[in-house]
């Protein structure tokens, strides 16, 4: 009798740790956060089939992507190297006795190209185009002027800068044989006191927050979502970009999430509960709509990876309130255009930096 307990009991005490591993198991692979799906393997070439067509048995499923109607606006075309404007920047003429090369140019200019924190630019008149631009070896320039920007995101020209700015002009036309004649100090900085109040008034940097509903998220998983709507890779670790239509302007959007997560010696066990999506207004075109697509692809991400839409503070963001807020930033374009300072263009890309 007694050797029949001790039997069934241990046979019970095995069916109720199987139970607890069972459990223990159940448990672990429910708050694992949700892996990147296996990408398929291709097993036979794509060929080509004209848009609108229906794609032939077995090719590659594409994912949907958005129609904004932005097929009829203008999108801007790449730009040559922003030059010096005397809306953002002091300019200093520099009178020449005779021209120059632009070799010898470049030999004098100084090994930095900051005065402070804001940007120091030379340009020379080329004689055969008559058109300022950055100096360029083999050219030759019958006059120049250096210019240092009158503000940025680190704040207005000060006075230590300004006189900075006039060593480093003067000690580069010293060695062209040139004679600077610089503006008034007290009017450039009080410009650029301006300027900066303007920009620190009309400064718009926008987030949205991506929070899980229920299950975390691995990178793997967040990348391959976000992939599947455009997005590439950053510099940084943890950050992703929607990249301009036009090559070399700035991205459409950022997407970022924890840096720590996306260097984890074992990334697919990092469990990453929100995302974070931004638009830098003033750096992005409103051709483009950065915001339209930034709506669309928040709702995208959040129906993909079953996550919420919110703002910084955690409160569910609703239609009315992004409408709203796309309001405020059509007024906010057209005070930037009536300002000289598009969003997206160069100046204004130059000053909101």
């Amino acid at each position: 009798m007694s050797s029949s307990l001790q039997i069934g009991l241990a046979a019970a005490g095995g069916l109720v740790l199987a139970a607890v591993v069972a459990h223990g198991a159940w448990t672990s692979r429910r708050n694992a956060p949700r892996q990147a799906d296996p990408e398929p393997q291709d097993t036979q070439p794509m060929e080509p089939h004209l848009g609108g067509a229906e794609p032939h048995e077995g090719a590659e499923r594409r994912e949907p992507a958005f129609d904004t109607g932005m097929a009829a606006m203008p999108i801007p075309m790449p730009e040559r190297r922003p030059g010096m404007d005397p809306l953002i920047d002091v300019i200093a003429p520099i009178a020449l006795e005779s021209e120059v090369s632009g070799d010898a140019v470049l030999a004098a200019l100084p090994p930095t190209r900051r005065v402070g924190s804001k940007p120091f630019a030379v340009e020379g008149l080329n004689n055969a185009s008559q058109q300022w631009e950055a100096p360029v070896a083999g050219q030759r320039y019958g006059a120049l002027q250096a210019g240092v920007q009158l503000a940025n995101r680190t704040g207005a020209l000060n006075e230590i800068e300004y006189s900075e700015f006039v060593m480093k002009a003067q000690a580069f036309a010293d060695a062209v044989g040139g004679a600077p004649e610089f503006p008034e100090m007290r009017e450039e900085v009080a410009r650029g006191r301006e300027l900066d109040q303007f920009a620190n008034d009309h400064d718009a940097q926008l987030g949205f927050t991506l929070r899980a509903m229920r299950t975390a998220w691995s990178p793997g998983y967040v990348q391959q979502n976000a992939a599947r709507l455009g997005f590439v890779p950053g510099l940084i670790p943890g950050r992703m970009v929607l990249p301009s239509g036009t090559q070399g302007l700035p991205p459409l959007l950022g997407l970022s999430f924890d840096s720590q997560a996306a260097l984890a010696e074992d990334p697919d066990q990092s469990a990453i509960r929100e995302v974070s999506l931004s638009l830098d207004v003033p750096q992005v075109d409103r051709a483009e709509q950065p915001f339209v697509r930034m709506r669309e692809t928040a709702a995208a991400l959040a129906e993909s990876m079953d996550g919420m839409v919110t703002d910084d503070d955690g409160r569910p963001l609703q239609r009315d309130a992004m409408d709203q807020i796309g309001s405020e930033l059509e007024k906010l374009y057209d005070t930037l255009d009536a300002r000289d300072l598009s969003a997206g263009s160069a100046l204004a890309r130059r000053l909101f930096s």
